[in-house]
C-alpha cells in the first residue's frame, strides 16, 4: 500500500468525494460522524480512516492507516523501529509530541504522522497539504 505523500495513499486522492472512493474500494464496513460533523468511513481488510472534512464539502483530507504493507518512499514502516524509518527517508524535520505510552513524529511540510509506541510505528496518518494562503491543495479535481 503505497503512501503517495501530499496526494493521498495508493489510488486514494485527497479531494475525492464519498462516491470517488467508493468506486474504488467499495463501501466501507463502518461510517460514523466525528465531533465537527466530517464523516469518517473506516476499511477493516485495508486498515484505513478516511475522513471527508465537513466544512470542505465533504471532500477526503485525512488518511489514518496501520496497514503492515504500507510504504513512505518504498519503505515499509509498519512495525519498524522509528529511528531506523527516519534514517531511511530523505524527510529530516520532525517535530515529536508525547502521549503517555505513544509518541507521534510529524513532519509538516509533508503533513505526515508516523505514531509509535514501544519506539516501533504502529500507524501513518497523512493530511492534504494547506498552502501559504490557507488553502488545501486538493489533488482530485
Amino acid at each position: 500500500m503505497k503512501i503517495n505523500l501530499k496526494n493521498g495513499i495508493e489510488n486514494l486522492l485527497f479531494g475525492m468525494k464519498q462516491k470517488d472512493v467508493e468506486a474504488i474500494l467499495g463501501k466501507p464496513n463502518k461510517q460514523f460522524l466525528d465531533d465537527d460533523k466530517n464523516v469518517i468511513y473506516l476499511y477493516n481488510k485495508e486498515k484505513l480512516r478516511l475522513t471527508f472534512y465537513e466544512d470542505e464539502d465533504f471532500r477526503l483530507g485525512y488518511i489514518i492507516t496501520s496497514n503492515p504493507s504500507a510504504t513512505v518512499l518504498s519503505h515499509q514502516v509498519i512495525g519498524k523501529n522509528i529511528e531506523e524509518v527516519k534514517n531511511a527517508l530523505p524527510i529530516k524535520d520532525w517535530e515529536t509530541e508525547d502521549f503517555d505510552s505513544t509518541i507521534n513524529h510529524f513532519n509538516e511540510s509533508n503533513w505526515l504522522i508516523f505514531q509509535t509506541e514501544f519506539e516501533e510505528v504502529i500507524r501513518i496518518e497523512l493530511g492534504a497539504i494547506i498552502n501559504d494562503k490557507d488553502e488545501i491543495e486538493w489533488k482530485f479535481k
